[in-house]
């Protein structure tokens, strides 16, 4: 199966509404699974707060980029590794560090897999047009063209 190329711009709209819904107190609703990620603007020096997937693994958070390198909230990391999160209504200052290496990138998506089967599975099947149970050596090439981030809390 051929991935469906991806609009973008209906994500915009859909980073949007959970930024709203945090705004409005939902945070703790939605925190479960979507996070707000603020960045530091690479060339405005402004804080940018993009709403993520993620998954908490031991005490880290692991950020999926389906934009690789090519995002722009993983640009401004690479300027300035401090962020924030807001999760639920926690407020969590961290260090980020992008990781594209092909296996830690299938371990992310294996964890996700496990957790998250089905909703996973279809972003497998419609985003990548990969079966919904991806072979590791699958997920290893979608490291190709994505990345992972994971957020250390500072202590």
């Amino acid at each position: 199966m051929k991935p469906v190329a991806f609009d973008w711009s209906k994500m915009k709209n859909i980073q949007k509404i959970h930024r709203t819904l945090y705004a409005i107190g939902f945070g703790p609703l939605i925190g479960w699974f979507i996070v707000l990620l603020t960045t530091t603007g690479r060339k405005s020096g402004k804080k940018r707060v993009t709403p993520l997937q993620y998954e908490k693994i031991a005490e880290d958070y692991y950020l999926g980029a389906a934009r690789g390198l090519n995002a722009d909230w993983v640009r401004n990391i690479q300027s300035n590794p401090q962020v924030e999160l807001r999760v639920g209504a926690k407020q969590i200052q961290g260090t980020a560090e992008i990781v594209t290496d092909p296996c830690r990138f299938a371990d992310f998506i294996e964890v996700r897999l496990e957790r998250h089967p089905r909703l996973i599975g279809l972003i497998m099947e419609k985003a990548h047009g990969l079966p919904r149970r991806p072979s590791r050596e699958q997920l290893e090439d979608m490291a190709k063209t994505e990345a992972v981030v994971i957020v250390r809390p500072n202590v």
